[in-house]
């Protein structure tokens, strides 16, 4: 089993969690069931199903949950560019959003590429980075 908690992809996505919630404290009580509510369940399930993914025996299921963490972030990003459109926030935080939002995915990206040429099971989740 490996500790998500050694993840830098764990790491910047509870850091994306939390801006999410701030930003979304600015958006109009109208949206408490709608966007926010989306925004923020999108941004835990990225850190979510990164941890879950952690704790599954095979490779082939770990990598499957960060798939999955992906299309999470593909899905806040949506949502940010909603956001934007209807005037909730500016360009200049959507940009910074994004830009985060693209730095996880394409570092998860890397982690899955990692996993899907290794052939052995990664035993120490320490050795796990999605920078190598």
């Amino acid at each position: 089993m490996r500790n998500f908690r050694n993840l830098e992809i764990w790491k910047k996505s509870i850091e994306l969690v939390q801006k999410v919630y701030k930003l979304t404290k600015k958006y109009p009580d109208e949206e408490k069931f709608g966007l926010i509510s989306q925004m923020q369940r999108a941004s835990v399930s990225i850190s979510s199903n990164i941890a879950e993914g952690c704790s599954r025996n095979s490779e082939i299921e770990f990598k499957r949950f960060l798939e999955i963490a992906i299309g999470s972030a593909f899905e806040l990003e949506t949502q940010l560019i909603i956001g934007n459109r209807l005037n909730y926030h500016s360009e200049v935080m959507q940009s910074e959003m994004i830009e985060d939002l693209h730095s996880l995915q394409k570092q998860t990206n890397s982690l899955i590429t990692k996993i899907s040429k290794s052939q052995q099971p990664i035993a120490n989740s320490q050795q796990i980075t999605a920078n190598s």
